[in-house]
């Protein structure tokens, strides 16, 4: 394409139909990109238009100044780059809307030309010299898309950070602070949360989680706040704990019991890490009440023990231990020897020898109704501390 000079009359030209180029844009802006139809555009809208107006006025100038600084212009289109994302749409309808002027902008530099007598290079050199401008004014609406798309996401990341610190609080917040921070983090409010335990070092690579999880990692204890556990959609939940180790499930709670879910959580994961609890898998608080409730009150019960148990605890531990287990086993089989020496893969004949010589160790206080309960209880705290098979009466090892 030869080199030089504009032809004079091109700027006079175009500025002659400056406003008419311009009409022309905003109305086929409106009829072919929805998001700018009539009013419901709204103020964006008007940018756009205001902006593609001043990038017209700009590139009519730029003929008679071909060294003319763009700058000005970039940073209305960076603007309005920053303005999409913080409306949370996306760049396609700015796009659409450079398109369509470009579009606007070649048929009347077609039409211009063959009125005027216009050569070759010279429509060329218009064409090539508005698509250069445009090119530079979408790359600086990404540019600023992007920026603003980031600090976004900062900010929502912080507010997020602030709503899960928030939820487990004690004394707990009230209902309206935690609406409004979870409307500013856009975190759908819950009718209830659980509160997950995790331990220490999880992996990156494994803290792939559902988005509406909020997690502190770099908590003492890990911890995660799961909205609505019992709801649909959840299942995905179960198979990212896995992959995080052993962790435990607080019980569900109404919003602002967050601390209460937290701390039972907490308490399963020690125990499960101990080996007192199951640990394969999630620990669910809910699946184990009535042996958080007796190893929580481990002094209590420790302390009691002997008053209950009485000359079972002065066994030794190798005869303590079969017994213990299976007078636990046979109160949770409703006093069925048959089922209780299925469960624990001895003959019958064994369950009633063990039952008879706890009678006669206890004078049959175990089959007494009142205070079985406790019995239970304290059986199972036996057996699961390990109090069973290790701990003599004075509370030595045995």
């Amino acid at each position: 394409m030869t080199e030089g000079p504009m032809p004079a009359e091109v700027p006079d030209v175009l500025r002659q139909h400056l406003q008419a180029a311009v009409d022309e844009m905003e109305r086929e802006i409106r009829d072919q990109v929805p998001e700018y139809a009539g009013a419901d555009g709204g103020e964006y809208a008007r940018k756009v238009e205001r902006t593609v107006s001043d990038t017209v006025a700009f590139f009519v100038d730029s003929v008679d100044h071909p060294t003319a600084d763009a700058r000005k212009i970039t940073e209305l289109y960076m603007r309005l780059g920053e303005e999409e994302a913080r409306q949370g749409g996306s760049l396609a309808a700015l796009q659409n809307a450079m398109r369509v002027s470009s579009q606007v902008a070649c048929r009347r530099f077609i039409k211009d030309a063959y009125r005027l007598g216009w050569s070759r290079e010279t429509l060329g050199r218009l064409t090539d010299s508005l698509f250069l401008l445009l090119a530079r004014a979408a790359d600086a609406a990404a540019q600023g898309y992007a920026r603003e798309q980031g600090q976004l996401a900062t900010e929502r990341e912080r507010r997020r950070d602030r709503l899960r610190d928030l939820l487990v609080a004690e004394p707990p917040p009230g209902h309206e602070a935690v609406a409004e921070l979870a409307v500013a983090a856009r975190w759908e409010l819950p009718r209830s949360i659980a509160l997950v335990a995790l331990p220490a070092g999880a992996p990156a690579g494994a803290r792939i989680l559902p988005p509406a999880v909020l997690a502190d990692w770099e908590a003492p204890v890990p911890f995660l706040v799961v909205p609505d556990p019992e709801g649909p959609g959840q299942d995905r939940l179960w198979p990212a704990l896995r992959r995080l180790g052993t962790s435990a499930l607080g019980p569900t709670v109404p919003i602002g019991q967050g601390a209460l879910s937290l701390r039972w959580a907490r308490h399963a994961l020690t125990l499960a890490e101990r080996g007192l609890l199951p640990g394969e898998g999630p620990v669910r608080c809910v699946d184990h009440v009535a042996s958080l409730a007796t190893l929580a009150a481990d002094e209590l019960v420790g302390a009691t023990a002997e008053a209950l148990l009485g000359p079972l605890l002065e066994l030794p531990p190798a005869r303590r231990q079969p017994l213990a287990e299976t007078l636990l086993t046979y109160l949770q089989c409703g006093d069925n020897a048959v089922i209780a020496a299925e469960r624990l893969h001895i003959h019958e004949q064994t369950v009633r020898y063990r039952l008879r010589r706890i009678t006669e160790l206890t004078g049959g206080r175990f089959t007494e109704p009142d205070g079985r309960l406790d019995l239970m209880l304290m059986l199972s705290w036996l057996v699961r501390t390990g109090r069973a098979d290790r701990t003599g009466r004075d509370g030595t090892t045995a």
